[in-house]
């Protein structure tokens, strides 16, 4: 088949981002949330650097010459391709970073410098960072004698080139030339890191009502004060970027536990190779080299900014300006589901309905409240649990050692590989053993996704099961950020599979067959194929074949080339993903038949639907897997067909509604890249507001 129909998964990753940044420049955004937005691709960025960049560096030092299977590129190739692609990225950051500080003068905030500070303002910041920022700092500097310092991960510290003071001085302005280098033999380098919490990131500048710098910013300027030994004769901001590509179980120590081994994991992550220099002014060629050579860092990843190389301080502005309603988004607060009455128990409610819940948009509260009655209902004698991600006050936590202390059997999968959230679930872990709960920790090789809940009654001499199976992690903060779905059920059929899936990890195996579930990494992906077979079969037949699908991301090959497979059969293809999508769509003799678009908007679309079939014969699912190789094969991860006919069209709604999105939606192009669509002469539709005030009606008429 030929690459044509292939995206790259980084490139296309980027192209992503591009979205993001997008919605920073897009001025029917409010202003405050633009300056999310671009703090988010920021935030994306650096974690695209520490995963994929450098998770291409270690492959390229396995085996330069492997190729993905995609487009054929090396990782060497992949890398150069995805430098260039964020340097352009960059440039119009820096633009969209000028552009909103001058709507931020609008409304009376400014950042500077000091080239524009008033010299009255000059004595008052000399005496702040004397008193209040300078006995806090160290300073290394780097010679023959004195080694190089660590640097540590997305840290800011202050570089000077340092002369000695009978050499003519070669220039102490913030932009250094190329004039900036030493005599042999007497170079000499002084860093001073800048990220402290003992100082704020912010100063406010006398007698300048809204006119801040950054900290950063006064420790630059003062580099003579801390070196006064030398003249400065050129001087930056820097900001490392490392690898945090690790295998923990590659490095897996036998004489630790493993939650203890994951601690050592996270350390020696700390430590990873730098793949990346961030610079917020031009350096001379020479000293980045020795900066370079210091850290084992290729010339190709430097990067030089115009705009600061940390924006997290927006977030600090933002609240300056709360006051200011028009610079934010209109509040919306989930709503309760008209499916439940606050009235009754939700299991007894769920005992006679299945409930389909819509995040953001309605409210995690009644899996709360129903997990909180398993825990005291004296009827209920165990709950089963997968946990990833959880909130820092998480009520699930609670429930949960609630219904241990309360002598109810609880087994918790606490998935300690979780990027980024280890040190949070190590530490929800200790909690939960010391309550009583039983934790295990995963699957050896394999990362547990899912998002599994198992609550088991006896009454009466009968077992029942309640099963909660949902798009998204048990977090009550990003539930009302993230667009998820969550299934409530007391379907037999789903309740004694997803007790078989929980006796499976109980022993550290995984299920080989299901009949209902679709559960990685054995029995998901394969019958995703049958399914799309059979689509095939109807078209061929002389019917209508039909597939629908939204997830976050598309890189499985096996799958793609089944959907190519099904495009040239005539079945007809939609597919809404947000993310990195490694498949092209409208083109020519491949994938005439599939359409693709992507929501990028308020929330962030993170559910998985898979529709095949229309009509009568339309099966419906919903999952924690993404259509790439790490869900469908290499995770535990469950899928749950949806049996009721209500919740079924309420998936087909969610998916029509987002089709029709001329707001917020971009349709993917033959080429892949993304055009956004406009209203044009069809009112404006953003899908996001709509399953707002939908949300809102509703349960309007069910308060009536």
């Amino acid at each position: 088949m030929q690459t044509t129909c292939f995206e790259n998964r980084e490139l296309s990753w980027l192209r992503f981002n591009e979205r993001v940044l997008e919605e920073a420049e897009d001025e029917r955004v409010p202003l405050c949330e633009r300056l999310s937005f671009l703090s988010i691709f920021q935030s994306n960025l650096d974690e695209f650097f520490m995963v994929r960049i450098g998770s291409l560096h270690d492959q390229m030092l396995l085996d330069r010459e492997a190729r993905e299977n995609k487009t054929g590129m090396t990782p060497g190739e992949q890398i150069d391709a995805c430098l260039i692609r964020v340097r352009e990225l960059c440039k119009r950051r820096d633009r969209t970073y000028r552009q909103l500080m001058e709507k931020l003068k609008e409304q009376g905030i400014t950042l500077v410098d000091f080239h524009s500070i008033s010299p009255e303002s000059e004595p008052y910041l000399k005496t702040l960072f004397e008193k209040e920022i300078m006995p806090f700092l160290s300073t290394f500097i780097v010679g023959r004698k004195q080694s190089f310092p660590f640097l540590n991960n997305k840290d800011i510290y202050a570089v000077a080139v340092l002369g000695s003071r009978n050499e003519k001085k070669g220039g102490t302005g913030d932009k250094a030339g190329k004039d900036g280098k030493e005599e042999k033999g007497k170079a000499r380098i002084g860093i001073v890191p800048c990220s402290s919490s003992t100082f704020p990131r912010l100063v406010e500048i006398p007698e300048r009502t809204g006119c801040y710098m950054l900290t950063e910013e006064l420790i630059l300027h003062y580099l003579p004060v801390l070196f006064p030994n030398y003249k400065v004769t050129s001087k930056t901001l820097s900001r490392i970027t490392r690898n945090a590509d690790i295998d923990a179980d590659a490095i897996y120590d036998e004489d630790l536990n493993y939650r203890d081994h994951m601690v050592e994991v996270i350390k020696r992550r700390k430590r990873l190779c730098p793949v990346r220099m961030e610079l917020s002014r031009e350096m001379d060629a020479s000293i980045i080299r020795a900066l370079c050579d210091q850290l084992l860092l290729d010339v190709d990843r430097v990067f030089e900014y115009d705009s600061p190389l940390d924006v997290s301080f927006f977030s600090q502005i933002s609240d300056k300006l709360r006051t200011h309603a028009e610079l934010f988004y209109a509040p919306r607060h989930p709503q309760n589901t008209p499916d439940l009455s606050d009235k009754l128990p939700v299991m007894e409610q769920v005992m006679d309905h299945d409930v389909l819940l819509h995040y953001p948009y309605q409210s995690i509260r009644p899996f709360l409240r129903m997990l909180s009655e398993a825990a005291r209902d004296p009827e209920v004698v165990s709950i089963r649990m997968t946990l990833y991600r959880l909130a820092r006050d998480s009520k699930v936590v609670e429930a949960l050692v609630e219904a241990a202390e309360n002598g109810k059997q609880v087994d918790v999968l606490v998935e300690l590989k979780a990027r980024f959230d280890e040190e949070n679930n190590i530490e929800w872990s200790r909690q939960l053993e010391r309550a009583g709960c039983h934790v295990i920790y995963g699957i050896e090789h394999l990362k547990v996704h899912s998002k599994l809940c198992l609550i088991t009654r006896r009454s009466e001499g009968k077992t029942t099961y309640i099963t909660q199976i949902g798009t998204g992690n048990y977090n009550e903060k990003t539930s009302r950020l993230y667009t998820d779905l969550c299934l409530l059920t007391a379907d037999p059929r789903i309740g004694e599979e997803a007790l078989c899936v929980f006796q499976a990890l109980l022993r550290g195996e995984t299920l080989d067959h299901t009949q209902q579930l679709l559960v990685a990494p054995h029995c998901l992906q394969d019958k995703i194929l049958d399914m799309i077979d059979g689509e095939i079969s109807v078209a061929k037949s002389g019917g209508h074949g039909y597939i629908r699908v939204k997830v976050n991301s598309l890189s499985d090959k096996t799958l793609m080339n089944k959907l190519v497979e099904a495009s040239q059969a005539g079945v007809k293809i939609d597919m809404i993903i947000r993310g990195i999508c490694c498949l092209r769509a409208g083109v020519e003799g491949y994938t005439d038949n599939i359409r693709i678009m992507s929501v990028v908007g308020r929330f962030l679309e993170h559910s998985r639907i898979y529709c095949f079939g229309e009509g009568d014969r339309a099966r419906y699912y919903i999952s924690s897997a993404d259509w790439m190789t790490r869900n469908t094969v290499r995770r535990v991860e469950v899928a749950t067909p949806i049996f009721r006919k209500e919740l079924k069209d309420k998936l087909k709604k969610v998916m029509d509604v987002m089709w029709e999105d001329n707001y917020s939606a971009r349709d993917q192009q033959p080429d892949g890249s993304y055009v956004r669509r406009f209203p044009g002469t069809q009112p404006s539709l953003s899908c996001q507001t709509w399953f707002y005030d939908e949300a809102y009606r509703l349960n309007a008429e069910a308060g009536k």
